[in-house]
């Protein structure tokens, strides 16, 4: 056996349990008893003691030094790229680190539960400066010297740092505000009222994900309280949650996880446990959801099926015809709650999210005077105020989990996003006659072959540049946003 197989055999194994662990989550939102949290916790600590160990493991040095320099096709190199920096990542944390951390971070999503429950975030500051203080030392030891966050921020979008999303960010923020005032100046499209039957919402939902795609012989759709995604490859599953006022939140987070999903079950198949066979980045991961949900989900052309649709389903539920039902579904409202918001408003929530845990990470800003901080950015970005925790610093799970560096490819996913749908649409200049009778496949095609496909062949920002034909730029996102909303809304 040579070095390059012997190397691909382990990590062959060490994917395949990486798989487990992730199964081992996915049952922790959905189905594991509540009492069974501390037990869960040792479970992942121990199964994250054994992925450590492989990946550390001083044979994957050697195999590693053996190949340096061989004359490797493309594929190979990248399995290499991969596997040589989650070796030299792990190499930096100490093994009893990262074992405390899957543990504290496993205990503090049932905490974090508990205080959004009672909407008491003084009973979660502690387990929350606990994770805090452990994530901190990882950084420290990834940064070796250098910027902490950026360090943080590397597990999720490799290449990128922490100053280049700040000054995307800063040329984002004063559009998305001024356009946001102008529309919320504007007198409002209908707003969905009345009650939706939520077992008819579930099986519209259904319904929804095999429209965009998703093969439910290889997943399944089940309820969480907070939608997400999992898995890759042969296995991949999503959840999405129900409210009798609110069909929107179940259908379209239905769509943005079926993004996700339709990115792991597209890739190359020879992919298949290995460092290429996943996501390459959540960045790239998230421009996948957000125009599944939204330039696609969101099109007048799109929402003019999914209308008929709801009048299949619900019967007349007080909107007109399928322009109000377009306008109703983008309508740009007050909210609370980041997954919520409407495309024009959310990335005003997470850059308020990035500029916190920045600062927390950097010290700048205590845990004890989180919630304080959260709810003056928050009045000071929406103009009123926070009323509860549950709607405010409590309402993400993704710092109780560990997941500082996050957030802010929630952004950049959009960014990306707008890129891909500039490129999709010159690409296929008759995509809406397709989208206004329910069918996706051109666009979800051409996001199977531009982009899902390649797995983590390529760099994040190559993946896009390749697409667009062009490097990533905030503009697509700001053009295709003003012509929406401007329109939308008479402006």
């Amino acid at each position: 056996m040579t070095a390059f197989d012997a190397l691909m055999a382990h990590a062959r194994e060490t994917q395949a349990l990486v798989q487990v662990a992730g199964r081992l989550g996915w049952d922790q939102e959905t189905m594991m008893p509540r009492g069974a949290a501390p037990q869960r916790g040792e479970e992942m600590a121990a199964m994250e003691s054994v992925l450590h160990a492989r990946r550390v493991d001083a044979r994957v040095a050697g195999w590693l030094a053996e190949l340096d320099g061989a004359d490797l096709d493309a594929q190979a190199q990248a399995q290499l790229r991969h596997i040589r920096r989650s070796h030299d990542r792990a190499s930096k944390v100490p093994a009893d680190l990262a074992a405390r951390i899957a543990r504290v971070t496993s205990e503090a999503q049932g905490t974090w539960a508990e205080a959004r429950s009672a909407d008491d975030f003084a009973t979660f500051a502690p387990t929350l400066e606990e994770v805090i203080t452990l994530k901190r030392e990882e950084g420290q030891a990834l940064a070796n010297g250098g910027d902490v966050y950026d360090a943080m921020l590397a597990d999720y979008e490799p290449g990128t740092t922490g100053a280049e999303l700040e000054a995307m960010f800063g040329a984002l923020r004063p559009e998305l505000a001024a356009l946001r005032a102008a529309v919320r100046a504007a007198d409002a499209p209908p707003k969905l009222s009345g009650s939706f039957d939520e077992a008819a919402q579930m099986k519209l939902t259904r319904k929804l994900a095999r429209a965009f795609g998703y093969d439910m012989t290889h997943g399944r759709v089940d309820k969480a309280v907070h939608p997400f995604s999992s898995g890759s490859g042969l296995d991949v599953r999503i959840t999405t949650r129900t409210s009798a006022e609110d069909p929107f939140n179940c259908f379209y987070s239905t769509i943005h996880e079926v993004g996700h999903a339709a990115y792991e079950q597209n890739i190359n198949r020879d992919y298949l446990l290995t460092p290429l066979g996943e996501g390459v980045s959540m960045g790239v991961h998230e421009s996948q959801s957000r125009i599944y949900e939204n330039q696609i989900g969101r099109s007048r052309a799109f929402t003019g099926w999914l209308y008929g649709q709801m009048r299949d389903m619900f019967g007349d539920f007080g909107i007109a015809d399928e322009d109000a039902f377009y306008a109703c579904v983008n309508r740009v409202s007050d909210g609370y709650i980041r997954t919520e918001a409407d495309e024009l408003q959310y990335n005003l929530h997470v850059l308020m999210r990035f500029d916190l845990e920045r600062a927390l990470m950097a010290g700048d800003l205590q845990v004890a005077d989180l919630e304080a901080a959260w709810n003056d950015r928050f009045e000071a970005d929406f103009g009123f105020a926070v009323d509860k925790p549950s709607n405010g610093v409590l309402q993400d799970v993704h710092w109780s989990v560990g997941l500082f560096g996050y957030f802010p490819t929630y952004s950049l996913g959009n960014v990306y996003a707008g890129c891909l749908h500039e490129a999709l649409r010159s690409a296929v200049p008759d995509l809406d006659s397709h989208l206004a009778q329910g069918d996706t496949s051109p666009a979800t095609d051409w996001l199977r072959e531009n982009v899902q496909s390649h797995g983590g062949l390529y760099e994040p920002r190559d993946v896009i540049a390749r697409a667009r034909g062009a490097d990533p730029s905030e503009a697509p996102l700001l053009a295709y946003l003003r012509e929406k909303f401007t329109t939308i809304y008479g402006l």
